[in-house]
């Protein structure tokens, strides 16, 4: 029988009010989700810190038999404004459960700082995965990227501008790949104020934010979904940066789930929210195309669906 706080999330969803709740109430829901993902077969290592100069740190979860496993780095949404890595518990206990290692990094936001400062703390993330990875059972070499609205962004510009990655000695093609769930990668021109002053005001400051003005043929795989009702980020920017991509000749694929919200979306990689959208099938199959081991990781996704009958 389902738990209050599954009725409750499931009240929420048919009744349409997950972007209020999102929006007014993040830490009470994403409270509610954690408390209905199961940490069964994960093991957590929380509050890492990997940089301290600012006080950011990470989460891992990783499966407790990981060998070599795919590491899959997680930055969260919330227009480069808000957001906390402790909210996503449930979704690094959920890939992890899939075979997966996963991080999950906080970094600065707006108007603490400005573009240069979280794509800073985003690289320095990226960089402490690769460096540790091992440590956790994960592979180092086999490392992708994975974000949500403003964190799709700040992961697809890690993958495109290698300005980011460079500075910590790392570069693009390192990536095995990127998967983007509703992400802004061509969205100029700005029109609201705030995020005037968060990304500038001329023209030359506000490509710098765009993902899609830097695909120069030198990109890992990227996977971008899309919700076909998302009314917060428009489906354009997934085909945008996927035509530019396919125009270079790199590998991408997009999809835009019909009837998908901009929250429907991100909350279709958990249990019980997975029949809204196939999203963690499509990322797990991407992941597998494009791992070094590719058979073990849809071989451990199966059997992680397949054990459980509770989410």
């Amino acid at each position: 029988m389902p738990s209050p706080r599954l009725r409750t999330l499931t009240r929420l969803l048919l009744a349409g009010l997950l972007p209020l709740c999102l929006s007014a109430c993040e830490a009470t829901f994403f409270s509610a989700l954690n408390g209905v993902t199961p940490r069964r077969d994960v093991r957590v290592h929380r509050c890492i810190v990997f940089d301290r100069a600012h006080r950011l740190a990470l989460d891992v979860y990783r499966p407790v038999d990981a060998t070599h496993a795919p590491v899959v780095v997680f930055f969260y949404g919330g227009a480069w404004q808000d957001g906390k890595r402790q909210w996503y518990r449930w979704a690094g206990k959920r890939l992890a459960r899939q075979g997966l290692v996963v991080v999950v990094p906080d970094y600065r936001k707006f108007p603490q700082v400005k573009l240069d400062g979280f794509m800073h703390d985003a690289a320095r993330a990226v960089a402490w995965t690769h460096a540790h990875a091992a440590d956790y059972g994960g592979d180092p070499d086999d490392l992708f990227l994975m974000g949500h609205s403003a964190g799709a962004h700040i992961g697809a510009l890690l993958a495109t501008d290698e300005t980011w990655l460079h500075r910590v000695g790392m570069r693009p093609r390192q990536l095995r790949g990127f998967i983007g769930l509703a992400g802004p990668y061509d969205f100029l021109p700005l029109r609201e104020q705030v995020y005037i002053d968060l990304f500038g005001a001329t023209h030359a400051q506000q490509m710098r934010s765009q993902p899609v003005a830097f695909v120069d043929g030198n990109e890992p795989p990227m996977l971008l979904l899309q919700g076909g009702d998302d009314g917060v980020v428009a489906p354009d920017n997934a085909l945008s940066l996927a035509a530019a991509l396919r125009e270079h000749g790199e590998q991408v694929q997009a999809h835009v789930y019909s009837g998908v919200s901009h929250a429907g979306l991100l909350l279709s990689l958990s249990h019980p929210f997975r029949s809204k959208a196939p999203t963690l099938h499509d990322a797990l199959r991407f992941i597998d195309a494009h791992s070094l081991d590719a058979r073990a990781v849809m071989a451990t996704a199966s059997t992680s669906e397949t054990s459980t009958a509770s989410p």
